[in-house]
């Protein structure tokens, strides 16, 4: 393939932007209800969706969980707590 031809078929592919999944773990250091969200002890704001419920988390509570970045938000696709 011609390195123009791939310079464009890159440039084509590129604003469709793919979400990746991440992980990490820390400490609940805050929990908002109304926004649907935890802060954890990196100090970053994570969104719960649908279907994961803040009801039983608590601050001081050490998680793990997945999450990918969506419209500028880190929202969660799994949370599980820490053993």
């Amino acid at each position: 393939m011609k390195p123009q031809m791939l310079m464009a078929a890159i440039l084509a592919l590129a604003p469709m932007g793919t979400a990746f999944a991440a992980q990490t773990s820390g400490t609940i250091t805050a929990i908002s209800k109304k926004a649907d969200t935890i802060t954890l002890s990196d100090g970053r704001n994570y969104t719960l969706p649908e279907g994961i419920e803040d009801t039983n988390l608590r601050v001081g509570e050490k998680v793990q969980l997945t999450f990918a970045i969506k419209g500028g938000k880190a929202v969660v696709s799994h949370l599980t707590p820490e053993k």
